[in-house]
């Protein structure tokens, strides 16, 4: 398939009405089938930074966002890592810090990603 039939093909799709959704909606539900794609298909993406350690800007780039689908595919194609990394580093930003004493008492990258978090005002 070319470019531009697959443009004209996802147009052609974008205009089949969808039962009682209204165009706003349909628009926010294609929006939200892309961004469940881009995260199922994540492993086809190139990640050239992958399993290579985190700056603390980097961390504080995307702790500054909010922990959603979208910001997590958005900072894993921004940073070339993985969808799963960007939820790993939301996850452990709210994770308490007993919890995290319990389940990674020594694990580096969870400590620096709760430094940040900190110093951005995250509480968990």
């Amino acid at each position: 398939m070319k470019k531009t039939e697959l443009k004209a093909s996802f147009f052609a799709l974008m205009e089949e009405p969808v039962e009682d959704v209204t165009y706003e909606e349909k628009i926010r539900l294609m929006e939200k089938y892309l961004i469940e794609y881009q995260k199922k298909t994540d492993d086809q993406r190139e990640k050239p930074n992958h399993r290579k350690p985190w700056t603390d800007d980097e961390l504080r780039v995307v702790l500054q966002d909010a922990p959603t689908m979208s910001s997590c595919i958005k900072y894993a194609n921004i940073f070339g890592r993985g969808y799963g990394s960007i939820e790993q580093i939301y996850r452990w930003a709210s994770t308490s810090d007993q919890e995290v004493r319990q389940l990674r008492p020594n694990d580096a990258f969870i400590a620096h990603v709760k430094r940040i978090a900190k110093e951005l005002g995250w509480r968990a």
